[in-house]
Order: C-alpha cells, then sequence, then structure tokens
C-alpha cells in the first residue's frame, strides 16, 4: 500500500492568529511548526495530534490557491494530505489511477517534506496531498 498514514488535515482560514487561538483554547493545542511557502503563497500553522496534523492555513497574496478558495468556499477544509514513502512512485501511481496531478512532479514542501498536489477533479471532489517526510 503506497500510504503510510494521513500527514495532515489543511484548514483554509481568513485569519490564522484568529484559529491559532481557537485551536488553543478549545483544545489546548500548540503550534509545533509554522511558515510561510512562499511558493504557495501562505502561511500555515502546524498543530500535532498523535502522528499527524492539523494544518491551519491562511493566503499570503490575492491569487494563491488557498485566496481562491477562501473567496468562493469560505473558511474549512482544504486539502487532506496522505503520507507516503515515495511521492514520485505515489503519484504516478494516481496518475496511471484516473487521477489528474496538479503537479507534473513532485516538488519541495513545508517542513523539509517532497509533495505533489492531485485535482479534486480526479479525486472524488477531494484536493489530495501526497507528503514524503
Amino acid at each position: 500500500m503506497l500510504l503510510s498514514e494521513i500527514d495532515h488535515v489543511a484548514i483554509a482560514v481568513h485569519d490564522l492568529e484568529q484559529a491559532i487561538s481557537f485551536y488553543e483554547r478549545a483544545f489546548e493545542a500548540s503550534v509545533t511548526h509554522r511558515e510561510i511557502v512562499e511558493r504557495d503563497g501562505v502561511e500555515e500553522a502546524l498543530i500535532k495530534v498523535a502522528d499527524s496534523y492539523v494544518q491551519l492555513t491562511a493566503a499570503t497574496r490575492e491569487d494563491s490557491p488557498v485566496a481562491k478558495f477562501l473567496e468562493k468556499r469560505g473558511e474549512g477544509i482544504h486539502h487532506i494530505g496522505y503520507r507516503v514513502d515515495d511521492c514520485a512512485a505515489a503519484l504516478e501511481s494516481l496518475i496511471a489511477a484516473g487521477a489528474t496531478a496538479i503537479d507534473a512532479e513532485p516538488r519541495p514542501g513545508s517542513r523539509g517534506t517532497t509533495v505533489a498536489f492531485i485535482h479534486p477533479k480526479g479525486a472524488f471532489g477531494t484536493l489530495i496531498e501526497l507528503v514524503q517526510e
């Protein structure tokens, strides 16, 4: 099996500080990693839950995919990140199964990971991120 576990559930938010504050108050959670990903135009805050994360993500510019998502759909679950041992092999397998890749090949992600995205139209309405640590 190519999936090893769920890496993260990404939640798009308008106000990252407000979302972090909510998770701190509601769940007594704390941010374990925070990063601006310039390429994607987002700032993310990761809250560790067992071996996975809740990824709170906010747009840093108006043309980012997260900004477009927020404008069209509002706040909420943006994508699911699946942890894989080999991002290139998983991407190839998904394409062979009929999925539509957003990334033609794996690329650098946050936390030093390698990632690739699969379009929701080819994955039953869910944006999927493949994450290799």
